[in-house]
């Protein structure tokens, strides 16, 4: 049986995680043998829905599998297509809206193809060390962890827990507990040295805004030193991680 993956993000109108899929996409592609494929796609801000970019996949070439060769269908029942959902937590768009334009995606196919939705990203348990290096090499008194958020209950348990873990405190950018409650939690407690892990995947414009929002605390809080660590990027670390998932 021949396999071929997809590493499925968001999507952004901003070019900078498209690229750095792109980039990941090849990480995790140098860990393959040489007729694997290793493709991505977005749930949203793609000209094509997703269940439709799945099929333009699993069917076609899309772009350029290890050592240069090209996906090809094989007879039926020896393709298999493992879709990897480059999200951190699990909302609604991981426990719904994925399942649903997979299960679209596989009633297209039929017989031909076998997919298979892999566990999401946030929930290897190996992604906390990625965090703990970045703190590891920024000093501060108190670390703010600052996710997304999601209006799924019970979805943000798994970002307490990680923060917990990391001795951090969490902020939501997309609702409560903000960032600048934080702030002003830790001020109040007697820090004045804090530092912001933005717990997002690549830079782009949240990352942007939320470095803005930091520019604004420091002339709110001039006493204090604010330091912003980077999202996860593209990596050779986060690309094990992501084939622990593929192989599971």
């Amino acid at each position: 049986m021949s396999s071929a993956y997809l590493l499925l993000s968001h999507g952004s109108r901003d070019r900078r995680p498209e690229i750095a899929m792109q980039q990941l996409a090849r990480l995790v592609c140098q860990q393959l043998s040489s007729e694997h494929l290793v493709g991505i796609a977005a749930l949203e801000m793609s000209p094509q829905p997703l269940h439709e970019q799945i099929q333009q996949f699993a069917k076609s070439a899309f772009g350029d599998a290890c050592g240069g060769l090209r996906l090809r269908l094989l007879s039926q029942n020896e393709n298999r297509l493992k879709i990897v959902p480059l999200f951190l937590l699990p909302g609604v768009h991981v426990m719904t809206d994925i399942p649903a334009e997979v299960a679209l995606a596989q009633q297209a196919a039929g017989q031909d193809i076998i997919i298979e939705l892999q566990p999401y990203l946030g929930s290897h348990p190996n992604l906390e060390k990625l965090l703990a290096k970045q703190i590891a090499a920024i000093k501060a008194e108190a670390w703010i962890l600052l996710a997304h958020g999601s209006r799924r209950p019970g979805s943000q348990e798994s970002v307490e827990a990680m923060a917990a873990s990391l001795g951090a405190v969490t902020a939501y950018w997309a609702g409560p507990p903000s960032l600048e409650s934080r702030v002003k939690e830790l001020v109040t407690a007697g820090y004045r040295e804090i530092a912001i892990l933005p717990y997002f995947l690549f830079a782009g414009g949240i990352t942007d805004a939320i470095a803005t929002s930091i520019e604004e605390l420091k002339l709110q809080f001039s006493a204090v030193n604010f330091q912003l660590a980077q999202p996860l990027g593209a990596s050779a670390e986060l690309a094990e991680l992501i084939w622990d998932l593929i192989e599971r």
